[in-house]
């Protein structure tokens, strides 16, 4: 490679995240209206199936997927929004808790717990703390009429596609390779998007009935940010485990509810991120635990939590898309986990 094309290069990538700091409130909806786009398409495939259903129009079967979504989408929201109202209630009394436990830590080993802690001890606001997390999250999906205005321009744009493609390549021989390869990223994109979404429900549901039987408060809300989390390999599980398991301590002043949370969370993060997940996605492309990392630090300090939150699901789509394409399988093959593609 010459000295020329490596400036070229150099320069593109540099351009591409100057853009992505400064264009963030317009991609980020775009991005989320993208995967949405994908699960509507699986939803049609799978609607396409039912032997009645099937026979309608094309239009119809969008219709009905987009709504079956936004449906889910609605109802989990208001669900949501009702488990942190009850959440920020008790929040007071979990201040209580945190007292009442320093004091009998401070009587058993005969110490100053929060003197030790200092500053920190200081600063220990859990109200903050609870409302940083639900700033991130309503960060990420806030901008909601962005993310539909996207989605609808999407799926306007779905049926005409095929025929701008034919239009681009007049050659038979060649537009048949180009349509299968996009069939083919199609195909193994949508398949990711949907059997991740599969098993991150899988788990925020074994998890809500987890949490419900210890009795945690808004079992709900830690059910969909364990769902969300669960979208990071490693870390967003690890995260998603902590987060409610710390506040089950809070919640009733005590070690062993947060343990309990820990060890069942935990064990059902483990069976379905190792057991279910892998038999569930076995021709879905491997991430390097070090490229899930980099990533992360990478789209962390690019868009900060929403950042962290699409980096696997971004790098997915980018890996799946290299993988397809002669000129850069190197790479896709680079950053998979056993330097091997599955085909």
């Amino acid at each position: 490679m010459d000295t020329a094309k490596k400036i070229y290069i150099f320069l593109i990538v540099i351009t591409v995240v100057v853009v992505c700091i400064y264009a963030q409130s317009i991609i980020i909806p775009f991005i989320l209206a993208i995967l949405f786009w994908f699960l509507i398409r699986v939803i049609k495939k799978i609607l396409s199936k039912v032997k009645f259903i099937g026979k309608l129009p094309k239009w119809i079967l969008t219709l009905s997927s987009t709504i079956v979504l936004l449906g889910f989408l609605v109802f989990a929201g208001t669900m949501i929004t009702s488990n942190i109202s009850e959440l920020s209630k008790t929040l007071p009394e979990y201040q209580t808790n945190v007292t009442k436990m320093t004091a009998a830590i401070d009587r058993q080993f005969n110490i100053d717990l929060m003197s030790m802690l200092g500053d920190f001890a200081k600063d220990m606001n859990f109200a903050s703390l609870l409302s940083s997390l639900l700033s991130a999250l309503t960060g990420l999906f806030g901008n909601t009429f962005t993310v539909l205005l996207y989605l609808v321009f999407l799926l306007l744009e779905e049926p005409i596609f095929p025929k701008k493609l034919k239009a681009m390549y007049p050659d038979k021989e060649r537009y048949n390779h180009v349509n299968a390869l996009v069939n083919k990223i199609d195909h193994s994109i949508g398949n990711y998007i949907a059997l991740k979404t599969v098993t991150s429900l899988l788990t925020g549901f074994l998890s809500y009935v987890a949490l419900l039987f210890i009795g945690i408060d808004a079992p709900i809300f830690w059910a969909f940010l364990i769902f969300i989390l669960n979208f990071i390999p490693t870390i967003g599980s690890l995260i998603a485990t902590v987060f409610p398991a710390l506040f089950a301590i809070l919640q009733f002043g005590e070690f062993t509810p947060g343990i309990l949370v820990l060890s069942i969370v935990g064990t059902i993060q483990m069976i379905v991120g190792n057991i279910v997940e892998p038999r569930l996605m076995g021709n879905t492309l491997n991430i390097s635990p070090l490229v899930v990392f980099l990533t992360l630090a990478i789209w962390g300090v690019i868009w900060g939590i929403s950042g962290m939150l699409l980096s696997v699901p971004i790098t997915v789509i980018l890996i799946i898309i290299m993988s397809e394409v002669p000129e850069t399988r190197p790479f896709a093959i680079l950053l998979s986990q056993r330097g091997k593609l599955n085909e």
